[in-house]
């Protein structure tokens, strides 16, 4: 099945007005477990620094849910989001300039090719590494585009089982990603070819979170992939699943893990 356009289907929902579509990033927030390490790792890091004037970067902002929390943070952030898709981009500064967050600015770019040498005091890359073949390439302008002492946040599927892959000669749940998950030693590599020189790389999506992942992602999807009409059942399903989910997200978040199917990882310039 494609994610993609199960994806772009909701959002087409949730962009009917402003209102709907806050409503659609609360729920993201809630129910993605990613955010919730995200969010955690942005905590910490804004911490001090609520008050300074800083430049961030959302390296493949997607529906810009992580951008719309950020710039909430503090009026002082200028922020700028990118992202190959000339769509979403369109949509989300249209949405940004209603709700008046005029600290923000989303751009069409490459990853690849985009590079703005000693910038960002930040640099967010969320589920993005795993659709992007030349991700040394990526980390490379990213460590360019970093000031002094800047951080890039990666967040990304391991090859613990991340893209729901757990043996040789499976394929991806979501197909379009080009690699099924990073082993962490491998990424911290990557960082390092790249000129980052202090890493630190932690596992997510432990036993807890995989389980919220199943009930609140995959068998969603799957049943949206067999029918829309399922989408008039998901507010029922969400109903019975969603009070787990939640336990399960904080679990997951405030636990260490030894393995699990995705990657929190830091780096510094």
């Amino acid at each position: 099945m494609y994610y993609d356009p199960i994806k772009k289907s909701l959002g087409e929902v949730f962009n009917r007005t402003p209102l709907l579509r806050r409503i659609f990033y609360f729920l993201l927030d809630l129910l993605l477990l990613r955010t919730w390490h995200v969010h955690r790792e942005l905590r910490q890091w804004s911490a001090g620094r609520l008050n300074e004037p800083l430049n961030i970067l959302d390296a493949g902002s997607g529906y810009g849910q992580y951008t719309y929390w950020m710039s909430g943070l503090s009026k002082k952030w200028q922020i700028l989001a990118v992202d190959v898709k000339d769509e979403q981009i369109a949509d989300s500064n249209q949405f940004f300039r209603q709700i008046g967050r005029t600290n923000v600015q989303f751009a069409v770019q490459d990853l690849v090719l985009y590079q703005e040498p000693n910038s960002f005091d930040l640099a967010l890359s969320v589920d993005v590494m795993e659709h992007i073949l030349e991700d040394v390439e990526v980390f490379r302008n990213i460590h360019a585009s970093l000031k002094d002492g800047g951080m890039l946040l990666i967040s990304t599927p391991s090859d613990q089982g991340g893209s729901d892959v757990h043996a040789d000669g499976e394929t991806s749940f979501i197909e379009e990603h080009v690699r099924d998950g990073y082993n962490i030693h491998e990424i911290q590599q990557k960082l390092r070819t790249a000129g980052f020189e202090r890493i630190e790389a932690r596992y997510g999506y432990g036993e807890p979170g995989q389980i919220s992942w199943r009930l609140s992602m995959k068998y969603p999807i799957l049943m949206l992939g067999a029918s829309k009409w399922f989408f008039l059942l998901l507010p029922f399903y969400y109903l019975v699943t969603f009070p787990f989910c939640l336990l399960l997200n904080w679990i997951d978040s405030t636990s260490r893990h030894d393995s699990g199917t995705g990657l929190i990882v830091k780096a510094w310039k």
